[in-house]
């Protein structure tokens, strides 16, 4: 999920110290193109790449920026901002060891900051670029400033990412739709949803499109049911030019037709009140999705989910991939991958052993390779 700090985000002392930056020549928060070129990473000392026969693994995971389940004060009802390198340095190895034990092939994060104040300025993608055995990386930032007055948080840069052990060409970054229910001073300091894309080419097989998203948690508007449609409108393209892709990542959203739908309960901190008369808001931000269960069916329906839907309907509680609550057990699912081609037969798989990594499970499945 994204980061639900922005009530809190403007304080009125602040204010008369911040306009007069937001207005001068070097502007203090990263505004972004509609579309814009991801930032390339590599591994000084390559490793050689497999040789796939006839699938490759695919994975995506929000790391939750590398800090495990430790608390923090923008989910879970946590209080800390900021962790020192000796606080973020396990969560990073602890997030290493699971990439190294499943072994995907190509791996979709989402919540990988980059030299961030609350990260003790750790390049985390370097960082798991250079333990790994992948050799190339696409990142683009969704949430970048320079100072973030909020709660200390200071430095941000947080993002997406596409690893390869192959090289990744025409990595871009794609806009999505902005938040319709924030004030402009408030969307200025906050996060923008984005698509990071890339394409990979495996000696002997037809080049492989890819795309990872990360929707908006908290929208109380349609700003979600865009994204979504954005997200497809991407797929509908280079399914129309013939191309198989690869898609996915956390799209903040149920599946069609799941059992529960309203989390304000299960999400709600000390001091909190919903669903009781005279609440305002009635519904806890990102914790109600009863008004949303048919805005993922148009990409169920017109593309391959790893998961299909009648499995997941069938036995849910199996597909759940996040909770927001540390000592409690997976109760939600938010995490996708899909393709207008094939998965192999029984590889899908919730990774919901991965708890105590982060606030999400990752999802892993092999997709089919297409010969030249």
């Amino acid at each position: 999920m994204n980061i639900p700090f922005y009530k809190k985000i403007v304080l009125l002392l602040c204010l008369p110290l911040l306009f007069p930056v937001i207005n001068a020549c070097e502007p203090l928060a990263t505004g972004f193109d509609d579309v814009e070129d991801a930032v390339m990473y590599s591994k000084s000392e390559k490793v050689a790449p497999p040789l796939p026969d006839s699938t490759i693994k695919v994975m995506t995971w929000n790391i939750r920026f590398g800090i495990g389940r430790q608390p923090w004060f923008g989910d879970a009802c946590g209080n800390n901002t900021v962790f020192k390198k000796e606080e973020v340095i396990p969560g990073l190895d602890a997030v290493v060891a699971r990439i190294n034990q499943i072994k995907p092939d190509i791996l979709f994060l989402q919540e990988c900051d980059v030299k961030s104040n609350r990260t003790a300025y750790i390049d985390e993608l370097q960082y798991i670029l250079d333990r790994t055995y992948f050799n190339y990386a696409a990142y683009v930032s969704e949430w970048k400033s320079e100072f973030i007055p909020s709660d200390g948080l200071g430095r941000m840069d947080m993002g997406l990412v596409i690893l390869s052990p192959w090289p990744i060409t025409d990595a871009k970054r794609i806009n999505l739709a902005t938040r319709g229910d924030q004030a402009g001073i408030v969307n200025y300091f906050y996060l923008h949803s984005c698509i990071v894309t890339g394409t990979i080419k495996i000696p002997g097989f037809k080049e492989i499109p890819l795309l990872n998203i990360h929707a908006s948690a908290f929208a109380t508007d349609d700003t979600k049911k865009k994204h979504f449609e954005e997200f497809k409108a991407e797929m509908d393209k280079l399914n129309a030019a013939g191309e198989y892709f690869i898609a996915g990542g956390d799209l903040n959203e149920l599946p069609p037709a799941s059992d529960s739908t309203d989390f304000c309960y299960e999400d709600m901190c000390p001091g909190e009140s919903f669903h009781q008369p005279g609440d305002d808001p009635m519904h806890k931000d990102g914790s109600n999705y009863t008004p949303e269960t048919e805005w993922l069916r148009p990409i169920y329906d017109a593309y391959k989910c790893s998961f299909p839907l009648n499995e997941y309907q069938h036995n849910q509680p199996a597909y759940f991939t996040h909770t927001t609550r540390p000592d409690h057990t997976w109760d939600r699912t938010l995490d996708y991958l899909f393709t207008n081609h094939r998965w192999r037969a029984g590889s899908a798989k919730t990774h919901q052993e991965f708890f105590d990594e982060s606030d999400h499970a990752a999802v892993s499945a092999e997709f089919v390779l297409i010969r030249e």
